[in-house]
């Protein structure tokens, strides 16, 4: 039996004419608030507050930097706005403490770890010990 591959699996498909889901969102969210700005202000003043939104909508919808979408462009420079810049490096000298044995560790053979009073924890010890021999 043969299957059909899905190739182009990365590209959007069209759903609005020539445009994608995602820039038909773009474009009239832009165009609504460019409207919006525009008939709120008064007259020039609101041409003027029209053309950088609609511009912004226009690159969100069209423009790919590195075959990467404008919007992710946006945020990997929002990122780094508000991210630290300022990475220093400073070697601290490793300073050797001395833990003092207390007195029931000195009469305990060495070579057995410490057991603790669980007995869940106790049987896994056991099985771990059995199982490595």
């Amino acid at each position: 039996m043969r299957y059909d591959v899905p190739q182009f699996i990365d590209v959007e498909d069209k759903i609005f004419g020539p445009l994608t889901f995602r820039q038909f969102i773009y474009l009239t969210g832009g165009g609504g608030l460019a409207f919006l700005a525009y008939k709120l202000i008064p007259s020039f003043f609101g041409f003027l507050a029209a053309l950088p939104i609609a511009g912004f909508a226009l690159a969100l919808a069209f423009v790919k930097i590195n075959e990467k979408p404008f919007i992710n462009i946006i945020e990997s420079a929002f990122t780094y706005a508000i991210s630290d810049k300022l990475y220093v490096w400073k070697q601290e000298k490793e300073t050797k403490k001395k833990v003092p044995a207390l007195a029931n560790e000195q009469s305990k053979p060495s070579h057995l770890p410490n057991i603790s009073e669980s007995k869940l924890h106790d049987i896994a010890w056991g099985l771990d010990v059995l199982d490595s021999r």
